[in-house]
């Protein structure tokens, strides 16, 4: 007896035991949008209260068409992985110069906004206006890795090309099914599917899947080789001047890109020689503060933040794009994520902003 087709076991399944209390489980393409790119990296624990503070300030794309970037950005700030907040904005603001800002409805369209790749339009228009596309997230390929028993590391062209072709092959008949087929891919790959120990009984594929089959689910997917994280080190300079603190715009690209951080020394040496050639300001050098250790994709981040107090009375800023800020002022701003652990860390002598 051979059993149902492999999209018919999932819709079935999804439709019974797969998630149906998430806040972005709605046809609003706009919400689904958001939310996909805030999981992109990210866990669903982690997003959900980001998630509801975003569409509480930006409820529609409208809105977050006409917001500044910089409120888009404290929005964000803590999630990481700015460039995804940077092009939400300017995808917001496409959507109104071409779109009449009316959200578009085929992957095809959403694809040509800023920051979503083809799997991301393929969920939106799959989950708002059940399109027949396949998507391909991180979750996905180690489903069908695992099922069609494919070898070698996902991320590499050839597998993903063959993934993609498995993906559109496996595609249910009926576009009615597109959204519990697509969700039920999602949910298999985050509740039993999982990297370490998946939950193979319980899984609507097992009886087919190649893995659970020769007992290689801890094999597949392949890993990437690791490469060991390159380590950096910098100085983080909390100038400090009457209650306040300097702080200065990132550039739009790179690392925090657009957000407020504290100004960088490649050393405690040099902090008063930079403090005066690049803001004009005679400072005194106080206590330097716990390393911090900040973890990137690509590299770690050895950060050691010094206190500085300025000296000058008129403590005017020599540099565009610097700005004071109280405390409280900044935590609501965008900021990284270590300038804010370091504007909430515990009262220390000479840090005076902290107490």
């Amino acid at each position: 007896m051979s059993l149902p087709p492999f999209a018919d076991r999932l819709t079935r399944w999804q439709r019974a035991h797969g998630r149906h209390d998430l806040p972005w489980q709605v046809t609003d393409p706009y919400r689904v949008w958001l939310s996909e790119i805030m999981l992109q990296q990210t866990q669903v624990a982690t997003i959900i209260a980001y998630y509801q503070r975003f569409t509480t300030s930006f409820p529609t794309v409208a809105d977050l068409a006409k917001a500044s970037l910089d409120d888009v950005l404290a929005h964000w700030a803590g999630l990481g992985y700015y460039t995804r907040a940077r092009n939400l904005h300017k995808a917001a603001q496409k959507v109104r110069a071409d779109f009449g800002g009316v959200f578009p409805q085929t992957a095809a369209q959403i694809e040509t906004l800023p920051g979503i790749g083809r799997s991301t339009a393929a969920a939106i228009a799959g989950f708002c206006f059940a399109e027949r596309t396949p998507i391909l997230d991180g979750n996905v390929k180690r489903v069908l890795t695992r099922w069609a028993g494919i070898e070698g590391f996902p991320g590499e062209k050839k597998v993903e090309s063959r993934l993609w072709q498995l993906a559109e092959d496996l595609l249910p008949e009926q576009a009615a099914d597109m959204p519990a087929f697509t969700q039920g891919l999602m949910d298999l790959g985050a509740t039993l599917c999982t990297r370490s120990k998946p939950a193979c009984p319980r899984c609507p594929l097992r009886e087919d899947c190649r893995a659970h089959i020769e007992d290689r689910t801890a094999e597949l997917p392949t890993r990437k080789i690791k490469k060991a994280i390159p380590e950096r080190e910098t100085v983080m300079l909390l100038i400090q001047h009457e209650g306040k603190l300097l702080l200065e715009r990132r550039p739009p690209t790179g690392i925090w890109g657009g957000l407020w951080s504290l100004p960088q020394a490649d050393s405690p040496a040099t902090a008063t020689a930079l403090c005066h050639s690049r803001f004009g300001l005679v400072v005194d050098t106080g206590d330097a503060l716990p390393a911090l250790v900040h973890t990137f994709t690509h590299f770690r981040l050895t950060i050691t933040p010094l206190v500085l107090t300025v000296r000058d009375e008129s403590a005017r800023i020599a540099e565009p794009d610097s700005q004071w800020f109280t405390r409280g002022e900044a935590l609501k701003a965008g900021i990284p994520t270590p300038v804010r652990k370091l504007l909430q860390a515990k009262p220390r002598p000479q840090a005076d902003l902290f107490s």
